[in-house]
């Protein structure tokens, strides 16, 4: 089994994981910032203080959260398949998890990524993938490659150069 495939399955197990765990709360133990889309954002003062929505969520989900946000430089570049380009204005897979990073550091936080395997999937691959040292473009091909077939419509999420 190649490496690609041995980091989808990993991906693939930790979502399982997820799934198992019973992700989807009740939106009342969320944070109170519920947008249009029923997304809730929460801002917190830096990516090292993860929002109070994830306080109730599995250490997995919480990794996952992490990991993007480690991840954010690769993940600008990565278009989610969920859907939620068109029912939640999302621009990339980053989007799921954080909404905007401010110039002092500080973070929106999107609890989008706690209720979506794909959009955790192709976050935790990517994160794996970039740790295997490929850059932002061979990481979208294979995500592109992976997604392309039987997923919704991707994100407008530009392509790295």
């Amino acid at each position: 089994m190649s490496k690609r495939h041995i980091g989808i399955v990993s991906a693939a197990c930790l979502v399982f994981l997820l799934t198992a765990c019973g992700n989807g709360r009740p939106a009342a133990e969320h944070a109170r910032h519920e947008h249009g889309n029923g997304d809730l954002q929460e801002k917190t003062a830096s990516v090292q203080t993860l929002p109070s929505f994830l306080r109730n969520q599995p250490e997995e989900m919480r990794t996952a959260y992490r990991l993007a946000a480690e991840t954010v430089d690769t993940l600008q570049w990565i278009p989610c398949y969920c859907g939620c380009g068109e029912s939640a204005s999302h621009k990339s897979n980053v989007n799921c998890f954080i909404k905007e990073m401010g110039s002092d550091g500080s973070v929106t936080w999107d609890d989008h990524g706690t209720r979506c395997n794909v959009c955790l999937e192709i976050a935790v691959v990517s994160y794996k993938l970039k740790e295997q040292g490929k850059a932002a473009k061979e990481i979208r091909e294979t995500i592109d490659q992976a997604y392309g077939k039987g997923y919704a419509k991707p994100t407008p999420t530009p392509m790295p150069s």
